[in-house]
């Protein structure tokens, strides 16, 4: 028993000395990864340019949790990114990324510029370095472009897709679409061939939605969180009006923060398990809503209506998308957790006291 009780101290001081680099780190599912880094005590190591509203609140409020190394920094430009190589990390969850669709289309050069190229940069970087070290990406369903060629059954308040009722695995064709869909594709292909080219551990996620505290949404990215802010807004005043593109049966598995945390760092763990592969995440169909589903939601637990002015559909847009993580199960033992209306609950409570 003594001998065991020393080990596992000693594993926990060696756990305890690892540097972990989280790109994106001020931003939605950055911020939650550093602050369970912390909690887990690795060393933070964070570059963010700070370019996304609220990012720098949530610098600040990490700092307040505790001790990280922040670079104020971009990942396309390469002197940035070598500030944080030369600390030589131990892993790099890889966030840094233009998110919003909507933005992708209005200014493409900037979109592959931070996506593809601000990838290729880091990878290039690590090589560099001879620093081959786990590499976990957060890469998107818009790899499998706007699924279009599925048949859908539309019903009173959402599409369903009869084809795949537990939700969409790896076998979608790779088909993406948009600037967006493009430069996260190229970024995901980039990630998976440092695997086979150079036999880096790195692993690919194809997000569906999150959602969750220190998410600062806005209309075009973040939907849950929006129209849960809007909850809030109509609640103390009934004349403030929103609108919904398209008809609002869109449906997404809505995941939740804690379940992100505990996938990266499972996989982080277990990363000889799922290195060289990429994998989709999401909290299943029972965990899935559409639009319409959630406001009639957010309006029965904040009391307020939550009828809409619809726009049209966004063009590209999924009808449906939820994940089928039975890979990422059958790989790592991960599954989620967080039921939407318990996570749903907690989001509200933060966001009426931020």
């Amino acid at each position: 028993m003594g001998r065991l009780l020393c080990a596992k101290r000693k594993d926990a001081e060696d756990f305890m000395s690892k540097k972990i680099l989280v790109t994106g780190g001020c931003g939605f599912l950055g911020a939650n990864l550093v602050h369970e880094a912390l909690a887990r005590g690795y060393e933070p190591i964070i570059l963010d340019n700070l370019y996304r509203a609220g990012s720098d609140r949530n610098l600040a409020w990490l700092r307040s949790q505790g001790k990280v190394t922040f670079f104020h920094g971009d990942i396309r430009n390469p002197g940035d990114l070598a500030q944080v190589l030369d600390l030589r990390p131990d892993a790099v969850f890889h966030l840094a990324g233009q998110v919003a669709m909507t933005t992708s289309v209005d200014n493409p050069t900037l979109d592959f510029g931070v996506n593809a190229q601000g990838t290729l940069n880091l990878l290039v970087g690590l090589k560099d370095r001879g620093l081959r070290v786990p590499v976990l990406y957060s890469s998107t369903n818009k790899v499998y472009g706007d699924l279009e060629e599925l048949k859908y059954d539309q019903g009173k308040t959402r599409y369903t897709t009869p084809q795949f009722p537990a939700g969409f695995d790896e076998s979608l064709p790779f088909a993406p679409s948009t600037p967006y869909g493009l430069s996260k594709a190229t970024a995901d292909m980039y990630i998976r061939e440092w695997h086979r080219l150079f036999n880096f551990p790195t692993v690919v996620f194809r997000h569906s939605s999150m959602y969750g505290e220190l998410q600062n949404a806005t209309f075009d990215q973040g939907w849950v969180s929006w129209f849960a802010g809007v909850a809030l807004k109509r609640k103390q005043d009934k004349n403030f009006t929103f609108t919904v593109s398209g008809n609002g049966k869109q449906v997404r598995d809505l995941l939740h923060a804690s379940d992100m945390r505990e996938l990266y760092f499972r996989a982080l763990d277990g990363i000889q398990h799922v290195q060289g592969r990429a994998f989709n995440v999401g909290a299943g169909i029972t965990n899935s809503l559409s639009v319409l589903e959630l406001l009639s939601f957010l309006g029965e637990t904040v009391g307020c209506d939550m009828t809409p002015e619809f726009l049209p559909p966004r063009s590209s847009d999924q009808r449906v998308f939820v994940a089928d993580v039975a890979a990422l199960t059958k790989a790592i033992g991960w599954a989620p957790r967080k039921d939407y209306r318990s996570g749903l609950s907690g989001l509200l409570k933060w966001l009426g006291n931020t």
